[in-house]
């Protein structure tokens, strides 16, 4: 029989790898057919119902001196992080943008040294600075016109990663406190509620006639994969694992990001995406992964396990 804690960590590949999917389905459909602001209004949206719908299951009521910091979190967690991510995939390379997001811990040590006054080692302050420096360099990559990759789209996805570090220091308090359910519930109203004026107008001007079979699979396949699906089954996880464990699944990404466009670049003729994968970016990569490894106490771990 399987146990919980393997359960978990299928949980947990199995939504990393539906989040690496996601960099290519949905830069499919963005700009051709949808534009980035309208996918973001019915991500948020479409996620929110259904998880409005599981939460008649969970009778839990919320003070009113937390709803600041949900409004908060759902501003940052979920409106800004889905604008620039959309976005910012929209207008770069989804290899791009999937590496950089994997800079996301990075953010989050330096956010928890400001707000929670966590100590910063000198292992921690060389992670930041050998990872901040991949990160800063392939962020300027996109604009050296190889590939699909952009300096624009670049520093947007940035934002989105930068807004969900801060998202993850302020909703700490509010998940031991509550069901992960509900405040992923208030979450997401007031994400909604703070991203309705900036994507009411592109989903209006959106020609949903124009989209055939392959275009309505992504959509549903962006909105319930990667959001709804991926929610739950981080939730379900965390359960049984340690959210360092969880985060360490962030590697996924531009793994099967990359598997994909090679894949595509190989099969499909004068694909768009050939040249997105160089050894620049892929040192990049290389030097974002020591760099989280080293904030995470890693290399201090294997020296006392060598010492011992």
């Amino acid at each position: 029989m399987i146990s919980n804690k393997t359960k978990a960590h299928i949980a947990l590949l199995s939504l990393n790898i539906t989040y690496g999917a996601n960099y290519l389905i949905a830069k499919g459909l963005m700009p051709n057919k949808i534009e980035a602001s309208a996918l973001v209004f019915l991500r948020i949206s479409g996620a929110g119902i259904l998880f409005f719908i599981l939460n008649f299951f969970v009778k839990e009521k919320v003070e009113r001196k937390d709803m600041a910091r949900l409004a908060l979190c759902g501003l940052l967690g979920v409106a800004t992080n889905q604008f620039f991510s959309m976005n910012g995939l929209s207008l770069t390379s989804p290899v791009d943008a999937a590496i950089i997001v994997t800079a996301m811990p990075i953010f989050t040590v330096i956010i928890s040294y400001f707000l929670l006054k966590e100590p910063l080692t000198l292992q921690r302050i060389l992670g930041i600075l050998i990872g901040g420096g991949g990160a800063v360099l392939l962020i300027y990559l996109g604009n050296s016109g190889i590939g699909t990759g952009s300096l624009l789209g670049n520093i947007f996805v940035s934002i989105n990663a930068l807004s969900f570090a801060f998202y993850l220091v302020i909703v700490k308090p509010l998940m031991s406190k509550y069901k992960p359910i509900t405040v992923i519930v208030w979450t997401f109203l007031f994400g909604f509620l703070s991203m309705f004026p900036f994507c009411i107008k592109d989903l209006v001007h959106t020609d949903f006639y124009a989209f055939d079979v392959s275009n309505w699979i992504s959509l549903i396949y962006v909105v319930i994969g990667p959001t709804f699906l991926a929610y739950l089954l981080n939730i379900f996880a965390l359960q049984f694992v340690k959210p360092t464990v969880s985060s360490s699944y962030i590697y996924v990404h531009p793994a099967v990001a990359m598997i994909l466009v090679t894949v595509i670049s190989y099969l499909v003729p004068n694909s768009q995406y050939q040249g997105d994968i160089t050894a620049i970016k892929l040192l990049c990569c290389v030097l974002i992964f020591v760099g989280v490894y080293l904030i995470s106490g890693g290399s201090l771990r294997w020296l006392k396990k060598q010492k011992s």
